[in-house]
């Protein structure tokens, strides 16, 4: 597939683009626009010279991987776009998603978070094959890796493995957050997830991996991975306000992982409250996608990162 080169907005490093429009697009079997089953004589051509682009993806075409239990991360990149569905922001944007099978989402021991690594992992070749059929222009990995693997040089190497197998340039949340935290001169975080002891010390491991001082850890213990998207929002509300933004935690930043678990709501309630930024992983991911790919219009309703960078 033909591509164009484009310098990523966050990296400053180039990297191409595919030109999922190149001509002809579409393609027409003979004999063209029919009617009734014959060719349509008068209608007028589609011409094979021009290049018609995805009538509803026509700005930038994402290609979203998860694990198959998540039931947040496309709804909350869904309620980003039709919050800022206007031609000067991200009318045209679209999103296409794929499960990550993973038939097995129990986490209640050491033994169910290696199986549920073992899944995902072995389940990425076979989504990442189904993704491309949409023959997307940039790729999101939306997982929370830091809760199955151990320090960002494991994350890393697991994803240059999952990388090696495309072109296609892909937004991470170790990337993701990185940028971000950085935007806003953050160096001591609190963390809220949706996991248990192990998965905490596994984030704790690689945001100090990342020259982060990880202040204070929150855990929601969720012993299946479905049911991570039922955690009430009252809940992440009261761990934030009296576990972790506390006066003396003296945090930047709150930093949410568990892409199953929504906090874009609560982003947006809390903020202007604490005055400091809350970065959930969902909405940190896309953001980083948005402005790697050169979309750079502020949006609305998804907390201060996508108002103010």
């Amino acid at each position: 597939m033909p591509s164009k080169t484009l310098r990523g907005g966050i990296t400053g490093t180039d990297f191409a683009l595919p030109d999922v429009n190149a001509t002809p697009m579409p393609s027409l079997a003979a004999p063209g626009v029919i009617v009734n089953g014959e060719h349509a004589a008068g209608f007028g051509d589609i011409r094979e010279d021009l290049s018609y682009p995805d009538v509803r993806s026509f700005r930038r075409k994402f290609g979203l991987l998860i694990p198959a239990t998540n039931t947040s991360m496309e709804h909350e990149l869904w309620s980003i776009v039709f919050n800022n569905f206007r031609p000067d922001s991200l009318e045209g944007v679209g999103l296409h998603t794929t499960n990550v099978v993973t038939p097995r989402p129990k986490l209640e021991s050491e033994e169910d978070l290696l199986e549920y690594k073992r899944q995902f992992l072995n389940g990425l070749d076979a989504a990442l094959e189904q993704a491309l059929l949409a023959q997307p222009e940039f790729l999101i990995m939306g997982m929370s890796l830091e809760h199955i693997l151990t320090g960002i040089d494991a994350i890393r190497a697991s994803m240059a493995e999952v990388e090696s197998r495309t072109d296609i340039h892909w937004a991470t949340w170790h990337d993701a957050i990185s940028a971000a935290l950085k935007c806003f001169r953050a160096k001591r975080i609190g963390l809220i997830t949706p996991f248990d002891r192990l998965g905490n010390e596994n984030a704790t491991r690689m945001f100090e991996d990342l020259g982060y001082d990880v202040v204070a850890s929150v855990g929601f213990s969720c012993a299946n991975a479905l049911h991570i998207a039922h955690v009430p929002d009252w809940a992440k509300e009261k761990a934030i306000l009296e576990l972790l933004a506390t006066p003396e935690n003296k945090l930047d930043a709150v930093v949410q992982c568990g892409t199953n678990m929504s906090i874009i709501d609560v982003v947006e309630r809390l903020e202007p409250r604490l005055g400091i930024p809350v970065l959930g992983i969902n909405a940190v991911t896309f953001w980083y996608a948005l402005r790697e790919s050169g979309l750079t219009a502020a949006l609305n309703g998804a907390g201060r990162l996508y108002r103010e960078f």
